[in-house]
Order: C-alpha cells, then structure tokens, then sequence
C-alpha cells in the first residue's frame, strides 16, 4: 500500500491504536519534549527517559532532537550527558557506563538487518540485535556511529566522525576514523 492509498480514516485509525498502546504512545509524548530548549528541555527528557529506560543513574541530561527506539533497553549510569541530535536505537540492547558523554548528531545502533541469504529479499530477512556496552568516563565526539556488538571500554575517546566497528579496543585509548581505529592514548 502506497502513502497515496491512505485515506484520512485509515490514519486516524492508526493514530489511535498507536495511542492506545501504551509502548507506542510514549514516543508521541516524548516527541512532545523533545524540542524544548535549554536546561529546562533537557530536564524533562532526562526525567521521561528515568521513568522509560531500563535503568538510568542520577543527573541524566537528554539534550534536544534527540530520539530513541526501544527505550525500555537502554542502560545508563551516573552524570550521562546525550548531546543534541543523538539517536540511540536500543533494540538489541545498549548500556552506558557512569559519566559518559556524546557529541551531537551521535548515533548509537544495537540492531542490524540481517542479509546473507541471496534467495531471499532483505526486507525479508529480520533483524541482528546485538548489544552495546560503552564503559566508564567515555567520549564520544561529534557525528560518531556505533554500530551493534560494540563494546567500548573504560576511558576511551571516540574523535568526531569516527564509524566503531566490533572488534577489540584497549581502556583509555583514542580512537579515529572510518572505520575507528586507535590512534593515541589518554596518557
């Protein structure tokens, strides 16, 4: 079915059957906050995501613009700091550590589809959740990608733009580039 084919009572139908699930209607609300400027906006996205998340530690701050799906499998610890325009997709699960930051335009991705079969369309093929693990006293810079099975130890320092891939990354290391690769470390 095309967006064409969508008369304005299928919408409203599907309007309210989201509305009435109460998973799906806390994105609506949350879509409602996630705009509100300053330090009051992100007060009220940090204390909606508290109550949303899985777990989530004392002084959160959720900048503006930023969204997230499958909230209910996201972790955070202690002084978190989500910048702006960060898009965390919790699907596969994702757990951050005590006194983290992100960057803005951040992206945080704990599922994938799958596509090895050549028989098979990809759309047709579900999905890889595979979850992510970002440790203590971590940064992540600017416009950084994570991609599903990370796991970031203590320390480390993600430079703007870097694309994490799985693979092993040492405590307190600097890591650049696409893909990340070490480049220094926090010595």
């Amino acid at each position: 079915m095309t967006t064409s084919e969508y008369s304005t009572g299928k919408l409203l139908r599907r309007l309210y059957w989201d509305l009435v699930d109460k998973n799906e209607r806390k994105y609506y609300l949350y879509w409602l906050i996630t705009q509100i400027p300053r330090r009051w906006g992100d007060l009220m996205r940090a204390r909606f995501c508290s109550r949303h998340f899985r777990k989530a530690g004392a002084n959160l701050c959720v900048c503006a613009g930023t969204r997230f799906r499958s909230m209910e499998n996201i972790e955070v610890g202690d002084n978190v700091g989500i910048g702006f325009d960060n898009f965390l997709q919790g699907l596969g699960g994702i757990t951050i550590g005590d006194n983290v930051l992100t960057g803005p335009g951040c992206k945080i991705w704990s599922a994938n589809h799958n596509y090895s079969s050549k028989e098979h369309l990809i759309a047709e093929q579900g999905i890889k959740p595979q979850p992510v693990v970002i440790g203590n006293d971590v940064w992540l810079a600017a416009n950084v990608f994570i991609v599903p099975g990370v796991e970031l130890p203590d320390g480390v320092v993600v430079a703007a733009g870097a694309v994490v891939n799985v693979k092993k990354y040492k405590p307190y290391s600097i890591l650049a580039g696409n893909p990340a690769r070490m480049v220094g470390t926090r010595n």
